[in-house]
């Protein structure tokens, strides 16, 4: 970014809320199925219906709101926010304007090791549109309302982020407090979490914001990142060449690594906003909100320090294991089967989040328990397996469901820790290489290495390392 400007970036982000229903109808919100299967007089829009509220949506709103610093509105009411598109189909949707059910929350987030405070300006309830669905093969398109009246929550944050880096880490904090609720699948490929973010640039020191343009289309972490980076170019230029940046809506084209105009920006007197003639307004009583604010769970930032103070771990691996919910769970559980801490946050942290990213899995689709884990760092530990057959053992456990035993011995992988066994197969491998022998007694130490691999490649990798490298030492002197 050019030293002359600055940015001030506010995201709106949408999060599907995890209810079995929709948000005015008893409709499935399950993903996935049949088009316009999942769908209802009510939430498509029939002449003569009437919504009704589900309750589960507001306790969700009222969750998020506490966890976000949030003042929850003893009084909010729904609103009927008009405009016409296909996917929406009564030509209006169902949302909140100037009563909202939270409002003037934070969180703080960690970037380059500053903690910054970001503002959230509200947080309001709304049912989703359908899905437009265009065929490339004729010129026709269709809609799919399976989505429609599914319950969203709109968390507006303040023009408080000033920099790409920031609005992916207030992304990533803002999903991980999500889950931790179990309120959303902070899924952004199903479309469960979605961004648009308002973006406008000015001169350092200026006071007034720049005219600003709201990306829309942002399905990803990196994709937030590198939507607002190019946006926050674009403008700059558009400035520095004497024009003018205009208020509109734009698209984020992720193959082109491009923005691209959509449309001009609506204001809010565009969607003629009035209030919902057919729900009564929201009560809540602060007697729910202290039982709700009692049984919220640990969040991420908690359980970091508490995995640095009760385990020991180091701050690195305590981030990774912290930041998701479900590694957290697999983690402890582990540890409480009999693993050592450090040892079952390496196997996590390294080889089942690389088999997992392989598959394109998350932790919540692990198909190993922990018991599993922790067995098998125990056969490392007892000196059945080395740590080499152990990446072995444990990709086939992976991916069959065995357990560390059963694999073991249906592979043969069982570690040689018979002395003799070990001696035998250094002498031939010493005998076998004698040159080599003559430069390591010659100041070639380096050579042990290769002398290890010999002794390792005529037992399969079954060999004890550590018996191989003392037997070795001992010989050559």
């Amino acid at each position: 970014m050019s030293g002359k400007y600055e940015a001030v970036i506010g995201l709106e982000v949408h999060a599907q809320m995890l209810t079995d229903t929709k948000i005015f109808c008893g409709c499935s919100t399950k993903f996935g199925s049949e088009p316009n299967s999942q769908t209802c007089p009510v939430c498509i829009g029939m002449p003569g219906v009437l919504p009704v509220l589900n309750g589960k949506a507001v306790e969700f709103a009222i969750k998020t709101g506490i966890a976000m610093n949030c003042k929850i509105s003893s009084y909010s009411r729904f609103a009927r926010k008009n405009y016409f598109y296909p996917d929406l189909p009564k030509g209006y949707q169902i949302s909140q304007y100037e009563l909202p059910i939270c409002e003037h929350g934070h969180i703080e987030i960690m970037v380059d090791g500053d903690v910054r405070r970001i503002g959230i300006t509200r947080i309001h309830m709304e049912e989703d549109a359908g899905k437009n669905i265009h065929e490339e093969s004729g010129p026709y398109s269709f809609v799919d309302l399976n989505r429609a009246g599914v319950p969203l929550m709109e968390i507006v944050s303040e023009p408080d982020i000033r920099s790409p880096k920031e609005a992916a880490e207030y992304m990533k904090k803002l999903r991980t407090i999500l889950k931790d609720l179990d309120v959303c699948d902070g899924n952004m490929e199903q479309g469960s979490l979605r961004c648009d973010a308002n973006v406008s640039v000015r001169h350092v020191g200026q006071k007034e914001f720049g005219t600003r343009a709201e990306l829309k289309n942002i399905n990803s972490f990196r994709f937030v990142e590198k939507a607002i980076e190019y946006e926050i170019k674009r403008q700059i230029k558009v400035l520095e060449d004497g024009g003018k940046v205009i208020q509109e809506t734009r698209l984020w084209d992720s193959a082109a690594g491009v923005t691209i105009s959509m449309r001009s920006k609506e204001e809010a007197h565009d969607y003629r906003y009035f209030p919902e003639p057919d729900l009564v307004p929201i009560t809540v009583e602060q007697k729910w909100i202290d039982e709700i604010k009692a049984s919220q769970p640990e969040f991420s930032d908690e359980r970091r320090e508490r995995f640095v103070s009760e385990y020991g771990l180091p701050q690195y691996n305590a981030d990774q294991l912290a930041i998701d919910r479900s590694t957290s769970v697999l983690f402890e559980e582990a540890v409480k089967a009999g693993g050592t801490p450090k040892d079952v946050a390496n196997l996590i942290i390294g080889e089942l989040t690389r088999l997992l990213n392989e598959d394109s899995k998350t932790f919540d689709e692990c198909p190993l328990r922990p018991k599993q884990l922790a067995d098998m760092l125990r056969l490392i530990e007892n000196g059945t397996i080395s740590g080499k057959i152990a990446k072995t053992v444990f990709e086939e456990m992976y991916k069959t469901g065995k357990d560390a035993d059963t694999v073991v011995k249906e592979k043969g992988l069982v570690q040689i820790s018979d002395e003799g066994a070990i001696e035998k197969a250094v002498d031939e491998a010493l005998a076998k290489n004698r040159n080599e022998v003559e430069r390591y007694k010659a100041g070639d130490e380096k050579l042990m290495g290769f002398f290890v691999g010999q002794v390792m490649k005529a037992t399969k990798g079954k060999a004890n390392p550590q018996m191989v490298n003392e037997l070795l030492k001992k010989k050559l002197g």
